[in-house]
Order: C-alpha cells, then structure tokens, then sequence
C-alpha cells in the first residue's frame, strides 16, 4: 500500500524566493538574502531560513521592495500565473510601488537624447566647454 506524500509544512527562504520567481536563480536569491534585502516577519534571514504559511516577507528587488505574505509553499519553479498565487502583495506596498515607478518616469521626462552622435564642429564645442568646467 503506497501512502501520498504529505505537502511540506516549510520550504528554504532562498528556494521559495526562486520558486515565486523574485530572483532568476538560487544564487541571486541567496546573494540577496546575504546583503539583507530579504527581511522575514522584520528581521533579516538566512537562506536557509524556514518559510511557513503566513510568513510576510519584505523583498527588495532592482530598487523596488515587495511586502509579500506567504499563502503557498513550492519548491519548483512553475509558470509565472502559479509563482504569484503562491503570495499575495499588500495594496499599501502596490500603490508604493507604482508611485516610485511614475515619479522615476516623471524625472526622465525632460530628457531627451540626441538624435545622432555630434558632428565635428559641435565635438570642438563639447571639448571647449569642458576646458571651462575644469580650470
């Protein structure tokens, strides 16, 4: 008689994190659990730290900080569509989120780059002004 596997009660910090796609490998997972940017229930964690259902976790990732809750446990990578429903984000850590973003986009907006590479008159001019800038 074959008994089921039972579902596992906690699953490695480093792999859930991969799991739940935040980082593209393990390695980057761990590597930014190291350097703090991963904080469980507050406190920073080790990769090897036990994740449980219902743990909140804060990830901080390309400059954007994620404040997740841990609905599901996986050790294996899925689809993007079955990595989100294994946590569920805070609407306060959304609606930060997407101020940073139109606030970064609104301080690009005045930029523009030129259109192409300058011309030989205008280098002089570039180099002229740096000469200014430097004495």
């Amino acid at each position: 008689m074959a008994s089921t596997p039972e579902p596992a009660q906690s699953v490695r910090l480093d792999l859930w994190l991969w799991a739940a796609r935040f980082y593209r490998t393990r390695a980057l997972a761990r590597q930014a659990i190291d350097t703090g940017k991963v904080e469980v229930g507050g406190q920073r964690a080790k990769p090897a730290r036990a994740v449980r259902v219902g743990d909140a976790l804060r990830v901080e990732r390309a400059g954007e900080t994620f404040e997740v809750e841990v609905r599901e446990l996986s050790d294996v990578r899925g689809p993007a569509p079955q990595a989100q429903a294994l946590y569920a984000e805070s609407v306060a850590s959304r609606e930060r989120r997407e101020a940073a973003r139109a606030l970064a986009r609104a301080g690009r907006n005045g930029f523009r780059p030129p259109d192409s590479k300058p011309d030989k008159r205008a280098r002089r001019l570039i180099r002229a002004l740096g000469d200014i800038d430097a004495s």
